[in-house]
Formats: C-alpha cells, structure tokens, sequence
C-alpha cells in the first residue's frame, strides 16, 4: 500500500538508537526511550500562503531528521511502525 502526506506532512521511520553506551553498558529495552531521529519516507506537497501559493517543504525523502519527543501521531503501514508529522515538528536535518 502505497501513502502519500498532505499538505505539510511528513511520513518519518524512526531509526532505533544504539544498543550499548560509549562505556559498553547494555541498556535494556524497558529503559529505552523512544528514538527522537528518523529518516524521511514521503513528504506532502507543502501547505498553502494566503494568496493560496504553495509553501515548498525544507525536508525530503531520504533526510535524516531529529524531531520533538512527543511529535507526530504514529500509526502502522504495511506492518511497519511510522510516524506522521507535520514539518513544523521537525527540529532540524542531520547530515554527516
């Protein structure tokens, strides 16, 4: 099944956070937090100005992004877990 946002939505997979610290401790699933990074699937075509002009999105398909803890709504797609969002959600773009 194939999902494409609206407007200024954005379809994020969460990339899961290392299963070890710097200093070699395992961190057990139970004191994980949910990972606050993921990588943009599909994004919408941008919202509307008041003129009815469309805003382009700063994110696209492929973006590694970080976003606020308690962003987006998540639902399941195709068997996976994703999260959809809006752009305003989005902190910030990683890039190596």
């Amino acid at each position: 099944m194939a999902f494409t946002p609206l407007h200024d939505r954005v379809l994020v997979r969460r990339i899961e956070s290392e299963e070890k610290t710097k200093g070699g401790l395992i961190i057990p699933d139970t004191a994980k937090e949910k990972p606050a990074e993921g990588e943009v699937i599909a994004v919408g075509a941008g919202a509307r100005d008041e003129d009815g002009d469309r805003i382009p999105m700063d994110v696209k398909a492929g973006d590694r992004v970080l976003f606020g803890k308690w962003s987006g709504t998540e639902i399941v797609l195709n068997g996976e877990e994703l999260l959809i969002m809006k752009e305003s959600d989005i902190l910030g773009i990683l890039t190596d």
